[in-house]
C-alpha cells in the first residue's frame, strides 16, 4: 500500500510517493496537477529519487558511467516521518529518512517562499552510528521526469538555456537543443550526461551557477540556481526514458570534496533554490529574481541606489594620487555622485599587485595623509570608499613571511599561489580577527562608508590543512568567510560593501544574500560592456547590478550616452575622466544620473524583459526594460547592424494606448513609432553603436 504527499503552495505542485516498503519518490515537482502515467511500474517509479547520496565502501548499484545514480545508502534510505509547518519566510517541509545498515540519519528540507515560485532545497546528514562515515557525494535537490510533460520527443521540446560566464564575457546565455549537447536518446538510459561544474574559489568564472530547462511544447520551464562561493556541481542525464536533474555543492568525482562524517557529527549541503514556471528564460529570470530579493540581507543600499564613482575604470586604473583624485572628486560631486570610492593602489607606494595585504595607505601617494582626501569627499557630500582584497596576501607582502603557514591555503605541505598570491584561511581564528582589525581602521579611523571587496585569484580545489580533503578545507573555509561577513554586517549594517571577483568571477546568491551590490565586469570597452550590462540582470537583481559607464577622454557625445545607457537600469558604476571632458559631454553624464535619480526607487521593485531575446556579442540590436506599474523603461541599442530601424516586440502592450518619451537623451536624433495593432515599438538611429533610452507609459488600467 502506497501513501501519497501532495502539497500545493504558491502554484507549485510538488507530489511524493511512500512505497509500501517505505521507499520515499519525488514523483512531481511544477505548475500543473500531477498526472499519473498508468505505465509506470514500481521498477521505474522507484528511480524517482528524492535524494543521491553515496558513502564509501558502498556498492555504486548501477551502469551509471560518471553519472550519481546507483548510490548507497541513498537506495537503502527509508521514509521515518515528516513535518509540515511554516516560518516568517513562509510554509516549510521537513522529510525524516533513516539507513538502518549505517545508522545515518537524512532530514530533506524544502523551504517555500510565500508568492514566489520557488523553494529552497538541502539536506542534513547526521551519523548516529559509532564508526566514521565517508561522504563522497550527497545531492541537494534531485528530481527525475524533468522532460515527462508533454508529447513530442525530448529532442524536439526539450531547450537548455545556458549562462556562460568569463573575464570581460560575462552573462551570455546560449539556448541548446539536448542533441546540440551530444545528447540522444540511445537507450532507456545512456553513459553520457549534461554536466556543469565549478572548481575552487572563482565560482563564476565559466558559467553562472543556473540554468533553465524549458518544455516548449507544454510552455514552462525548469529554473534554478545553486547558491555557493565555491566549488558546484549540477547534472542532467537518464534513467528509464526519463531525464533526471540533480543539483549539489561540491563532490568527490568532480571536486576533490570527501568528508569524514563522525558519530554524531552533522553535515549540512549547500542549498539551492528551483522554481517551476509558466513561459521561457525571461519568465524564469524574474521568478528567480523574485526569490533573490525574498533571501538577501535587508539594506537601505537596495532601498536608496546611491550613484558610485570610482576611479579605476578608464580613468587612474590602480594608480591614485591626492593630486589626482582631488579635481575627479570635484568633478563626480558636480555630476551628482553620492559616493566616492578610491580604488586599487592606495596602500602601495608603486607597483602593488604581489605586495598587497597589510592595508595601511601609502605616504608616498598621500603625503598629507589619506585623511585629507576623505575628509574632502565627505566635504563634497559623498561617501568615501576604498578597495579592498581582504581574502589574499600578496608574495611580497610585508607581512605573509612574518604570520605561520597555517593563515593560508596549503596543499602538499606547501602554500598555494595563484597569480602572485597567497589564499588566506577564515577557518583560522588569527586571520579573522586580522580581518576584522582592517575593517575597524577602515571605517573608524578612515571614515569609510563603502567598501570594493574585490577577490582576483582562485585558489584552486582547497586546502589540506585541518580538512578530510582539499574540497573539504575549501567548503568549511567558504562557510567560514561567510559566517564573518554575518558577523561584520551586523556590526556595521549601514556599511555598504561591493561584492567583486575580477568583475563577475564570483557573481553567486552564497556572496549576494549578503552584499547589497555586484561588480558585474571589468571590460574596458564600452560598446562590449553594453552586451554584458544588457543581460546582468539575468544573474543579479537589478538594484544589485553595478555596470561600469567610463566615458572616453577622447570620444564624442554617442560614446558617452552609450556608456551611460549600459548603466542607467541598474546600479550606476561611475568612472572615466570627468575632470578632462568637454563640458558637453560631462553635461550628458550629469543628465543621465539626474534622469536616473528620478527612477531608481522603481527598480527594487520591477521585473526584467528582453524584446530582442538575450543580448549577445553578435546581436545586431541590443534591448532591455524593466517594468514597473504602468511603466515601461527600455534601452535600446544599436549594435554593428546594416539596418537603422529595429522593431521591437512588447507582447504585454499589443493593442493598448501608450505614450512614448525619449527619456535620454532628451534632445536625441532618434525616430520611433508605436504600433499599436501589433504591440511593437520601431525605432530608428542612423549610425552604428548608438544607445537611446524610452519611457513608455500604459494609458488604458
Amino acid at each position: 500500500m502506497t501513501e501519497r504527499i501532495t502539497i500545493y503552495e504558491n502554484e507549485l505542485y510538488l507530489v511524493m510517493e511512500i512505497s509500501s516498503d517505505k521507499d520515499i519518490r519525488l514523483l512531481h515537482f511544477g505548475t500543473q496537477p500531477f498526472i499519473e502515467e498508468k505505465e509506470w511500474n514500481d521498477n521505474k517509479r522507484s528511480k524517482f529519487r528524492l535524494i543521491e547520496l553515496h558513502l564509501s565502501g558502498e556498492n555504486q548499484n548501477d551502469h551509471h558511467g560518471s553519472k550519481h545514480t546507483g548510490t548507497n545508502p541513498g537506495n537503502r534510505l527509508t521514509f521515518s516521518n515528516w513535518s509540515d509547518g511554516r516560518n516568517d519566510q513562509g510554509r516549510k517541509i521537513e522529510i525524516y529518512l533513516i539507513d538502518e545498515l549505517t545508522n545515518l540519519d537524512v532530514t530533506y528540507h524544502i523551504q517555500f517562499f510565500d508568492k514566489v515560485p520557488m523553494i529552497r532545497s538541502w539536506s542534513v546528514v547526521t551519523n548516529s552510528g559509532s564508526k566514521p562515515l565517508g561522504l563522497e557525494y550527497i545531492s541537494s535537490f534531485a528530481l527525475t521526469g524533468i522532460d515527462k510533460e508533454g508529447l513530442s520527443t525530448r529532442d524536439d521540446k526539450v531547450r537548455l538555456h545556458i549562462p556562460h560566464n568569463t573575464w570581460f564575457g560575462e552573462a551570455q546565455w546560449k539556448e541548446y537543443t539536448l542533441p546540440e549537447l551530444g545528447f540522444h536518446s540511445v537507450n532507456e538510459f545512456s553513459m553520457k550526461r549534461i554536466a556543469y561544474s565549478s572548481t575552487g574559489t572563482w565560482s563564476t568564472s565559466e558559467y553562472a551557477p543556473m540554468a533553465v530547462f524549458e518544455n516548449k511544447e507544454v510552455g514552462t520551464s525548469l529554473v534554478w540556481q545553486i547558491e555557493h562561493h565555491g566549488s558546484w556541481h549540477w547534472e542532467i542525464s537518464d534513467r528509464k526514458e526519463l531525464l533526471y536533474l540533480q543539483l549539489s555543492g561540491p563532490t568527490e568525482a568532480e571536486n576533490q570534496w570527501w568528508k569524514s562524517l563522525h558519530p554524531e557529527e552533522s553535515f549540512e549541503t549547500v542549498p539551492v533554490a528551483i522554481g517551476v514556471v509558466e513561459g521561457g528564460l525571461e519568465e524564469s529570470v524574474n521568478a528567480i529574481n523574485q526569490y533573490r530579493r525574498r533571501i538577501r540581507r535587508a539594506n537601505k543600499d537596495n532601498e536608496t541606489l546611491p550613484v558610485i564613482f570610482n576611479d579605476y575604470m578608464n580613468c587612474l586604473f590602480g594608480d591614485p594620487t591626492t593630486e589626482k583624485i582631488l579635481p575627479l572628486i570635484d568633478a563626480a560631486a558636480r555630476a551628482g555622485c553620492e559616493i566616492y570610492c578610491i580604488d586599487s593602489g592606495w596602500y602601495s607606494d608603486g607597483e602593488w599587485w604581489d605586495g598587497v595585504g597589510e592595508w595601511l595607505p601609502s605616504k608616498v601617494r598621500f603625503p598629507n595623509g589619506i585623511h585629507e582626501v576623505m575628509d574632502y569627499i565627505r566635504h563634497k557630500g559623498m561617501i568615501p570608499g576604498l578597495w579592498l582584497e581582504i581574502e589574499v596576501m600578496g608574495i611580497n607582502s610585508n607581512i605573509a613571511s612574518k604570520v605561520p603557514d597555517d593563515w593560508f591555503f596549503l596543499r602538499h605541505g606547501k602554500r598555494v599561489i595563484d597569480h602572485s598570491r597567497y589564499q588566506l584561511d577564515f577557518r583560522n581564528p588569527d586571520v579573522i580577527d586580522f580581518a576584522n582589525k582592517v575593517i575597524d581602521r577602515l571605517v573608524s579611523d578612515y571614515g569609510v562608508g563603502y567598501i570594493k571587496m574585490d577577490y582576483n585569484i582562485n585558489a584552486g580545489v582547497g586546502t589540506e590543512r585541518n580538512s578530510d580533503s582539499f574540497g573539504d578545507g575549501l567548503l568549511e573555509h567558504n562557510r567560514a568567510y561567510l559566517k564573518w561577513l554575518d558577523e561584520l554586517f551586523m556590526k556595521y549594517p549601514d556599511l555598504i560593501i561591493e561584492n567583486c571577483g575580477s568583475g563577475g568571477m564570483r557573481m553567486d546568491y552564497a556572496l549576494l544574500s549578503r552584499h547589497s551590490i555586484q561588480s558585474t565586469s571589468d571590460q574596458t570597452e564600452y560598446v562590449k560592456n553594453g552586451v554584458i550590462a544588457a543581460a546582468s540582470s539575468s544573474l543579479v537583481t537589478p538594484e544589485q547590478c553595478a555596470v561600469w559607464s567610463y566615458p572616453l577622454q577622447d570620444g564624442d557625445e554617442e560614446e558617452v550616452i552609450f556608456n551611460m545607457i549600459n548603466a542607467i537600469l541598474l546600479r550606476i558604476h561611475q568612472s572615466g575622466h570627468l575632470a578632462e571632458i568637454s563640458e558637453d559631454r560631462f553635461k550628458l553624464v550629469s543628465e543621465a544620473i539626474s534622469y536616473y535619480k528620478t527612477i531608481r526607487e522603481h527598480i527594487p521593485k520591477s521585473k526584467s524583459l528582453w524584446p530582442l531575446g538575450m543580448p549577445s556579442f553578435y546581436s545586431g540590436w541590443n534591448s532591455v526594460g524593466l517594468v514597473f506599474e504602468n511603466k515601461y523603461y527600455l534601452a535600446v541599442w544599436r549594435m554593428n547592424s546594416d539596418s537603422h530601424v529595429i522593431s521591437i516586440p512588447l507582447k504585454d502592450l499589443m493593442g493598448e494606448d501608450v505614450k512614448v518619451d525619449l527619456a535620454y537623451p532628451r534632445n536625441g536624433n532618434s525616430a520611433w513609432r508605436w504600433n499599436k495593432a501589433n504591440g511593437e515599438l520601431s525605432v530608428s538611429m542612423k549610425n552604428r553603436f548608438t544607445a537611446r533610452l524610452f519611457e513608455i507609459e500604459k494609458l488604458s488600467n
